[in-house]
């Protein structure tokens, strides 16, 4: 009989006394994937875990690469399967069938897979023996807890975040100041859409890969915090500046934010951007092993309606702090837990990112990334943060 697998080295030990569980996803995008068999690939592949012994069902355009990068203990050739089942069956099976004779062949009928899992595949599996349970919460809870590897890969991914913010701020300061306070840089007018290019340009250079859609939101348009910028950046006005690419080789994400002013800040935005970056170091200094980030966001939202903002709607817009304090970072940009949702623990990884949007005056947010200590928290970005450029 034709040997269909190879056996890897794992890179984890996992009890046996874990479920069963499938995923059938890519995963350059697909993070539980990734995550289970450090693995990239563009294309949907299986994965299938039982008994503590990690397995992957490959096509034939990956299966070399992935006996080779995989971390699992065993690669199966989707080719060799089908052959086999078409020989049982006298005709030839469908991509579902050979899914389902791959898990009883591994000694499953029964697996969990992901919330996301595809309605239409569970269908498919039911009919040929194999039954499927959506796990509603994490997948990978023990993606919550970052390791030792996960650290670096996250700090790495930070550098990378800063290499496009100092290009941001390098074009900015050599940018000059023109009628209507419109700023100019290489003899052309200075727009968000310029400023992003040669960010993402930077971020290319230093190893990631760009989020294509990074915020560089001037005046107004800052003060909808998801508001990607358009149009021309003007001088004495706040600008925003969030980038969030990942790393091209680990596919961590990094996250960082800052607001400047090109030209001369007024006392209204200073005291704003003052105002929000004390906000923030008061959440610094309540991150604990223990703490609730609950109550760590509602106490930031009173400070800032002490100051004076307070979280509210005029004329139809929000004004004031009116998104979370953060939220998990990892292989998404969205990584869990969520911040406001969770008892912090020692592991954890957040960005802290209060930001205050006035309607008028503009937007001001201030975002690093921290990993939660034994003892209260470790700063993992370095950028520093400056009003004026």
């Amino acid at each position: 009989m034709v040997n269909l697998f190879v056996f890897i080295p794992s890179i984890a030990s996992i009890p046996v006394n874990k479920p069963t569980r499938l995923i059938i996803s890519e995963s350059e995008r697909g993070a539980d994937m990734f995550y289970a068999t450090r693995f990239r690939a563009p294309d949907p592949f299986v994965y299938l875990e039982h008994r503590g012994k990690k397995s992957l069902l490959l096509s034939d355009l990956e299966i070399d690469r992935g006996r080779c990068e995989a971390g699992v203990d065993a690669v199966f050739s989707f080719s060799d399967l089908q052959n086999d089942l078409k020989r049982r069956l006298q005709r030839t099976p469908c991509s579902e069938e050979v899914i389902a004779f791959f898990i009883k062949q591994q000694g499953a009928r029964s697996v969990s897979v992901p919330r996301d899992f595809s309605l239409g595949m569970a269908c498919d599996l039911k009919k040929c023996g194999v039954t499927t349970t959506p796990v509603k919460a994490d997948f990978f809870p023990e993606r919550a807890i970052k390791t030792k590897s996960e650290l670096q890969s996250l700090k790495q991914a930070l550098k990378i975040t800063e290499a496009g913010l100092s290009r941001a701020h390098e074009i900015l300061k050599a940018s000059t100041i023109k009628k209507n306070r419109r700023l100019e840089w290489a003899q052309q007018p200075l727009t968000s859409k310029l400023l992003r290019r040669e960010i993402e340009i930077a971020i290319v250079r230093a190893g990631g890969i760009p989020a294509g859609d990074s915020i560089i939101a001037g005046g107004q348009q800052a003060c909808d915090p998801h508001e990607r910028g358009h149009g021309p950046l003007r001088a004495n006005e706040l600008i925003v500046i969030d980038l969030f690419p990942r790393d091209g080789k680990s596919g961590y994400y990094g996250d960082l934010t800052r607001t400047v002013v090109r030209g001369k800040a007024s006392s209204a935005q200073r005291h704003l951007w003052e105002t929000c970056l004390a906000g923030q170091e008061q959440v610094l200094k309540s991150l604990k092993p223990g703490a609730s980030g609950k109550k760590i966001h509602g106490s930031l939202q009173d400070f800032f309606t002490r100051e004076g903002y307070p979280t509210e709607q005029k004329k139809g817009r929000w004004s004031g702090f009116f998104h979370g304090t953060g939220h998990g970072l990892g292989l998404e940009i969205h990584d869990e837990p969520r911040f406001g949702k969770t008892i912090l623990k020692s592991g954890h990884v957040f960005t802290i990112e209060p930001g205050l949007y006035i309607p008028g005056l503009g937007g001001v947010r201030h975002e690093d990334v921290v990993v939660i200590t034994e003892k209260g928290y470790r700063l993992l970005s370095k950028f520093p943060k400056m009003l004026e450029v």
